[in-house]
């Protein structure tokens, strides 16, 4: 009985329609799943990452290989440097055999002495007597050395490449381990050697072993003089559950497990390498290879300072320097000539910043009470500042944003911190703001938004001069001209301090119920050129309280000014 498929026409689809041209469903019958591995046991699940992994930078390799445009030695030698600022003691510089620019650029950091102490430099080679001789050219003079041989090892690879079976592929890496053994014989240098089964996901684990252990023998490694087996997701090809138990079954059946450092290298295909890596590295691996920001062929390599950073935020020292990510974006960015996407983890120009009203809301409160030695905020897993960025660009102000937003880039960037009632009221203002414009609100139309609404000179009250005097009966005499429907007038009042003399004085002299029932003083800057900006609520009776700002280098002259403000929007209704 032939398969059938069973289909059903939902709501709002549109059966056979040209996106569905052939049938009315993707061919998804031409793939076959990944059958997990037998491991009941498995111990990766229970484990926590408690410290760093060697890492290995391969941007300057597996990262430049898939550059639209390749560095050049310049380039290569400016982000040689990045990598060393951040702390890499293992990176892989080329392949000097196969390419001019590598073999220069490894003379230039060679012979400039700009290897330090304590950091190997990787390269790359095929198992061919000439492409070792001249990898060994390049490396004359290098202190500490990591030789990478690798072929591939896949079912689908020997079938369809190589047309070998097991032993063939077997004897090709046994061959070629002999080969650079016996070439590097002249190199003065502190070597050790890495071997890679390329495509070790899609390669039986029982040949991975028995490959691996041969390369080992060959080799000579020992606990003394380890090894490096990596093993790498050269095409991710299930999820990283899988991964990790080929990693974890691998370390338990290698029999020379002692004698080797089992490292990482994964790729990105299915959108998993970070967690591919993480995964793994629980099942027991010691070692990442990967690139700053996930850059790679097809979808990428393993990102490292994603893989780094979120050790960070358990707690864990990932043992590279992330603090000036801001600088180290954009070097990347002009070297690999490509961007960082916005929303890329601790690094994007957006990840730290809320634009929903909510998330808002709750970072402002989660700043008021924050303990920088125990960080705890809302929607933060990190302190901005401990990447080089700060809290202050955390919140931004669009259409979905609401007022815990408006009052946190208020406070924060211009000190300025409005009573609820007020910033209720404008956050409406600003709202319909963004609506007209339809795009996000910038921190300086926010603060001209709020001055255009609250600073009202322009109605039927104006405050012209006036003085401040020792009182008859109290502490303080305010006498101030004001216009009032253009016509001057002047004001003679006594109050406990000025606001109250000036309050009285309007009361008297104009016959205008005033009554003030909430004030706020902030400066907004700092210098001789400082400004204070004051914040007035009137009482308004059953209608409520209206609101005005006063802003001025004089405090007096502010209050007042907030007063007349408050008078003039009252009057306008």
């Amino acid at each position: 009985m032939s398969e059938q498929i069973q289909t059903r026409k939902m709501p709002g689809s549109t059966v056979g329609s040209t996106a569905n041209r052939g049938g009315d469903r993707m061919p998804f019958q031409k793939y076959r799943r990944f059958e997990p591995i037998s491991l009941p046991d498995r111990q990766w699940p229970d484990r926590m990452l408690s410290r760093a992994p060697r890492w290995c930078s391969v941007d300057l390799r597996d990262g430049n290989q898939a550059l639209i445009d390749p560095m050049n030695v310049e380039e290569k030698l400016r982000l040689w440097d990045l990598l060393l600022e951040i702390g890499f003691a293992e990176i892989e510089v080329g392949f000097p055999a196969a390419s001019q620019p590598d073999f220069d650029f490894i003379r230039r950091i060679i012979d400039e002495d700009r290897i330090p102490d304590g950091v190997s430099v990787q390269v790359l080679c095929q198992a061919r007597p000439e492409l070792i001789a001249r990898t060994v050219e390049a490396l004359q003079g290098a202190p500490s050395v990591i030789f990478h041989l690798y072929n591939s090892t896949s079912e689908l690879q020997r079938r369809v490449v190589f047309d070998m079976d097991r032993q063939g592929i077997v004897d090709l890496a046994v061959a070629g381990t002999r080969l650079v053994r016996e070439g590097l014989a002249s190199l003065d240098a502190d070597i050790t050697f890495e071997y890679s089964p390329e495509s070790f996901t899609g390669t039986e684990l029982d040949f991975a072993v028995e490959i691996c252990t041969a390369v080992a023998d060959e080799w000579g490694a020992s606990p003394a003089r380890p090894m490096i087996i990596n093993l790498p997701s050269t095409v991710e090809m299930a999820t990283p559950n899988i991964y990790a138990d080929q990693i974890e079954w691998f370390c338990r059946n290698f029999p020379r497990r002692d004698s080797a450092v089992i490292s990482l290298h994964t790729h990105n295909d299915r959108g998993t390498g970070v967690a591919a890596t993480e995964l793994a590295l629980m099942a027991g691996a010691d070692r990442v290879e990967g690139t700053l920001f996930g850059n790679g062929e097809r979808t990428g390599n393993c990102d490292i300072v994603t893989v780094a950073m979120n050790l960070f935020s358990q707690g864990v020292d990932p043992e590279l320097d992330f603090r000036q990510m801001p600088h180290i974006k954009r070097t990347v960015e002009e070297i690999n000539k490509l961007p960082v996407h916005e929303r890329h983890p601790y690094a994007g120009d957006l990840v730290f910043t809320a634009f929903s009203g909510s998330h808002q809301d709750a970072i402002r409160k989660g700043m008021a009470k924050v303990d920088r030695n125990h960080w705890e905020v809302p929607y933060l897993p990190i302190d901005p500042e401990d990447v080089g960025s700060s809290y202050k660009e955390t919140v931004r102000v669009n259409s979905q944003s609401g007022k815990g937003g408006v009052g946190f880039i208020l406070e924060e960037i211009y000190g300025v911190s409005l009573p609820r009632e007020m910033l209720v009221e404008f956050s409406g203002a600003v709202q319909r703001l963004t609506e007209e414009l339809d795009r996000e609100i910038k921190n300086e139309e926010i603060l001209q938004a709020l001055l255009d609404e609250y600073v009202a000179d322009g109605g039927p009250y104006r405050l012209l001069d006036f003085d401040l005097l020792t009182g008859r009966q109290s502490d303080q005499r305010c006498v101030a001209r004001v216009e009032v429907s253009e016509q001057q007038m002047t004001i003679d009042g006594e109050g406990s301090g000025p606001i109250e003399a000036f309050v009285n004085g309007m009361v008297e002299t104009l016959n205008e119920p005033l009554n003030i029932i909430d004030y706020h003083e902030h400066a907004m800057t700092t210098g001789k050129d400082a400004k204070a900006i004051c914040i007035v609520a009137i009482d308004e009776g059953e209608a409520g309280r209206c609101y005005g700002i006063g802003l001025s280098r004089n405090t007096i002259t502010a209050s007042f000014s907030a007063i007349i403000s408050a008078l003039n929007r009252r009057w306008k209704g």
